[in-house]
């Protein structure tokens, strides 16, 4: 989900980019189903009185946002912009597929082989924010068009709670914290992913002042979701997860929890055992961009074996980031230059 809000964040954080990683706060778990039909643990993931979405539904939610400009900033031939039209999502579809499936170690179903598109019934309530090259190279026999280079999904509350809730509940409950902050207005990123070429600072800066343009526009409290290191061993991974449980937890208020079910423990080490600067060497660069700009973490991390990772719940209220964060993406950023 939450990314680094800054130019200056950057040199570590981007370069977690650089290097392949793919997965903003909400990583990519696939979750394909029919909504109404059981979901995780055998219960429904539609809320009592929501609204479900059948499979043949799909794509009638509105594909824009009301009252904001699609087109949300460029760099040269790179345009940030929210996605206006199902061809739109369908190529952002497959451009998950690319990196999710083909690129990295995620197990496909057999729909997703055939279509070749990472699709799931959230892309229907969600708004999908693209990165677009305009000088991509033209195919043979084919009439030149833009190229969709990267994505986000993005999930607001109000949606979330007129459809299937928060897709990081199915990892971590989160009632508590909804609770815990009535009127706040939450957005949940995820389905992140840059094409490799790519995964440069331009690149990223883009997709990051069209999240801030949407957080604005939507007066966003807070962003939440996952963010995964690789593997699936805790107890290798007892460094890392121990120094976020031990020096980066969130507030009460802001913290969710693992599923029971699925909760592994994160202080694997005492405090005194760790050693700071070797525990932000062994986490991914992203994490520690989060860490940077204030991000805090959840009790609990859960396994996810299909993607081979170990995933951790991150919250970041858009009050604790730091003023020269928010001031390289806010509305005097100039995101037009040629």
């Amino acid at each position: 989900m939450v990314a680094n809000f800054a130019r200056g964040a950057s040199a570590a954080w981007l370069s977690g980019w650089e290097k392949g990683i793919h997965g903003p706060i909400t990583r990519l778990r696939r979750r394909t189903f029919e909504a109404g039909l059981p979901g995780f643990g055998g219960r429904s993931l539609v809320p009592p009185g929501a609204t479900p979405i059948r499979f043949g539904e799909r794509f009638k939610a509105p594909l824009a946002t009301p009252g904001l400009d699609p087109s949300l900033g460029r760099i040269g031939s790179l345009e940030v912009r929210l996605a206006t039209r199902k061809s739109e999502i369908r190529r952002a579809q497959r451009l998950r597929f690319r990196v999710f499936y083909e690129e990295m170690s995620a197990i496909p179903s057999g729909m997703a082989m055939l279509s070749r598109r990472d699709v799931d019934d959230y892309d229907a309530v969600c708004d999908h924010l693209l990165v677009i090259d305009h000088a991509a190279e033209a195919k043979p026999f084919r009439k030149p068009r833009p190229k969709v280079v990267g994505t986000y999904r993005l999930l607001r509350q109000d949606a979330a709670d007129r459809h299937f809730g928060f897709y990081t509940a199915g990892e971590y409950d989160i009632a508590p914290l909804l609770a815990a902050n009535p009127g706040k207005r939450l957005l949940e990123l995820g389905r992140s992913c840059v094409l490799k070429p790519y995964r440069t600072k331009r690149t990223v800066e883009l997709l990051w002042h069209g999240i801030y343009a949407y957080v604005l526009h939507h007066r966003i409290d807070a962003l939440l979701g996952c963010a995964s290191l690789e593997g699936t061993d805790p107890d290798r991974l007892a460094l890392p997860l121990s120094f976020l449980h031990h020096h980066a937890r969130a507030p009460e208020a802001w913290r969710a929890r693992a599923l029971p079910e699925r909760y592994v423990p994160m202080d694997r080490l005492s405090r005194e055992a760790i050693d700071p600067k070797a525990a932000l060497q062994a986490l991914p660069p992203l994490i520690k961009g989060y860490l940077r700009v204030g991000a805090t973490f959840g009790d609990g991390a859960v396994i996810d074996r299909q993607f081979g990772t170990t995933d951790v719940f991150v919250v970041l209220p858009v009050t604790a980031i730091a003023a020269r964060y928010l001031g390289h993406f806010g509305p005097a950023a100039n995101r037009h230059a040629a």
